[in-house]
């Protein structure tokens, strides 16, 4: 009798962490893990991932002007992710803030490609280029 097998995906479990970049007014989004629906929303919910991306300047922190997102530990997106990077791209422009990618995978590259999202946002190898932009 044969064998039967499938290839699951093993990954490190999604996370995001927001940090301040370097310079005033730059905030630094770091995302781990796969940007799919059943990662992403298998940690945080809906409401939560909300809240962590949408959070206000701290007191006494210049509003945001340039807004990294930290692709590196990405290793692949699907639709459900690329809407999330569309949403906060539109999120972005309409409040005069600059969005960087930065580190993505050539798995992310391609759909941001796919989607002509690469025309839109601008994409850097190194987070020294992303901050420096």
């Amino acid at each position: 009798m044969g064998k039967f097998a499938w290839q699951t995906w093993n990954s490190a479990p999604f996370s995001i962490e927001r940090k301040r970049g370097k310079t005033p007014g730059t905030v630094i989004m770091c995302l781990r893990g796969c940007l799919t629906v059943r990662d992403v929303y298998s940690a945080l919910s809906p409401m939560e991932l909300n809240k962590v991306i949408d959070s206000p300047a701290e007191p006494g922190e210049e509003p945001p002007r340039k807004y990294i997102l930290a692709l590196t530990g990405c290793p692949s997106m699907d639709s459900s992710g690329l809407g999330m990077v569309a949403t906060q791209y539109v999120r972005c422009r309409r409040n005069g803030i600059k969005m960087i990618a930065v580190g993505a995978s050539p798995r992310v590259r391609e759909v941001l490609k796919l989607t002509k999202m690469d025309s839109v946002i601008p994409m850097v190898a190194t987070m020294e280029e992303a901050e420096n932009a």
